[in-house]
């Protein structure tokens, strides 16, 4: 089981242990010291004999190789830029499943569609949900009904309310 923290903090660990193998302390008393196992002291000290402070240092792990090249990368960014009708779409909605489509289909590479979500955030790009909007709306119609209708609507709809023939307060109210 790896041993819990971040890269850093595992190294300065690392490097107290190496300011105790100059003082000559024993293995066990600073496995206990630096909260790690005797068999990871030794390998440590062991690495700090042949390479120095420098062989306790943190080293990256890079991971897996990308899939895609930087122009690649680059060159996908365009493509998605130019939109899902250039591409040869109906409508300009790209999904996961259509950029996974275009990445095979303009590169050879393929991907997993929920893969391409972390590729496309690494890109730039963020999740958009389209307006819903349709098709006949008439913007001009819509904003001649905010000035004119609605203020009539909103003056007869405030004469209209009546003062209530009930006098009944919460207080009053007896439920036996």
């Amino acid at each position: 089981m790896r041993t819990k923290g971040t890269a850093a903090e595992l190294e300065v660990r690392r490097r107290i242990a190496a300011r105790l193998f100059m003082e000559d302390v024993t293995l066990a008393d600073i496995a206990r010291c630096v909260d790690a196992s005797v068999s990871s002291v030794r390998r440590w000290k062991k690495a700090w004999k042949t390479g120095g402070a420098a062989a306790l240092a943190a080293k990256p792990h890079p991971g897996p190789r990308a899939k895609l090249s930087e122009d690649q990368r680059e060159h996908l960014c365009d493509l998605l830029v130019e939109g899902a009708r250039a591409a040869g779409y109906d409508n300009d909605l790209w999904t996961c499943r259509r950029v996974t489509a275009l990445i095979e289909r303009h590169f050879g590479v393929s991907y997993h569609f929920n893969h391409v979500g972390r590729l496309l955030h690494r890109l730039g790009f963020s999740p958009q949900k389209p307006l819903r909007r349709a098709c006949e709306r008439d913007e001009e119609a819509i904003e001649r009904w905010r000035r004119k209708d609605w203020p009539r609507i909103k003056k007869r709809d405030a004469a209209a309310k009546l003062a209530s023939c009930f006098s009944m307060k919460p207080a009053s109210f007896c439920s036996r």
